[in-house]
C-alpha cells in the first residue's frame, strides 16, 4: 500500500436507503467497527455526491459505508449521481459494493462477484430480492441504482436481497446477518478483516 493510497478513506457502497435499510446498514456497520454515514440514506438520496464526500472525509474511522439509492428511477438518478461523484473524488477509495437486488422495472442488471444467500451461503452468481439464488443461467443482478456499479472503479461486487428484509432474514432484530456477512466478504477481498 503506497502512501497516497493510505491516505484514502475507504468506502463501501451499499445500493439501498429506505428506513428498513438504513437501520440494518447501520446495525450491520456497527458489527464490522464501521462507520455509517446515515444522512445518505433516503428513497432517493438526499444528499449530493459532493456533500456526500465531505461527511465521508470527516468521518473519523474506516471504513466508511454509505448508502445510495434511486427510488426505482431508470435511468440517471439521485442516488447513481451522487455515487459517481464521491468514486471521482482522488481523496476516497471505493474498495467495493454491496448490489442489493429489487424488483425494479426496466433495469438491465449487472453481474456480481458473488452473492450472500438469506442462509447466509456466499454463492456464485446473483440472488432475489428475497435473497433466494437466481436459477442456472441468470447471470445478471436486478435492482435500483445498481448498473451504475459496473461503469465505476469498484473492484468488488457483492449482491444481496432486499436489505433488511429478505422475508426476516437480514431483519434488524437479528442484527441484519446477510449484509453484515457482504461487508465482511468485502473487508476481506480488500485485505483487512478488521478496521483502522
Amino acid at each position: 500500500m503506497t502512501a497516497e493510497t493510505a491516505k484514502k478513506r475507504r468506502v463501501i457502497v451499499i445500493t439501498d436507503g429506505d428506513k428498513v435499510a438504513r437501520k440494518a446498514v447501520e446495525s450491520a456497520t456497527r458489527r464490522i467497527g464501521g462507520r455509517c454515514i446515515s444522512l445518505s440514506a433516503g428513497n432517493p438520496t438526499p444528499v449530493t455526491g459532493k456533500k456526500l464526500a465531505q461527511m465521508i472525509l470527516s468521518t473519523p474511522h474506516d471504513p466508511v459505508v454509505v448508502m445510495v439509492d434511486d427510488r426505482g428511477a431508470v435511468g440517471m438518478g439521485k442516488g447513481e449521481q451522487a455515487l459517481w461523484e464521491i468514486s471521482h473524488d482522488d481523496r476516497i477509495e471505493l474498495i467495493g459494493a454491496v448490489a442489493v437486488a429489487s424488483n425494479t422495472l426496466g433495469a438491465e442488471g449487472i453481474t456480481v462477484d458473488q452473492s450472500v444467500d438469506r442462509y447466509g451461503r456466499l454463492v456464485d452468481g446473483p440472488v432475489d430480492k428475497n435473497g433466494y439464488p437466481e436459477p442456472p443461467g441468470n447471470r445478471y443482478l436486478e435492482g435500483d441504482t445498481v448498473e451504475t456499479l459496473t461503469q465505476l472503479p469498484i473492484p468488488v461486487i457483492i449482491g444481496t436481497g432486499d436489505t433488511g428484509k429478505m422475508q426476516g432474514a437480514d431483519h434488524v432484530r437479528r442484527g441484519a446477518p446477510i449484509t453484515t456477512q457482504a461487508l465482511l466478504e468485502i473487508l476481506r477481498r480488500a485485505g483487512n478483516n478488521g478496521v483502522d
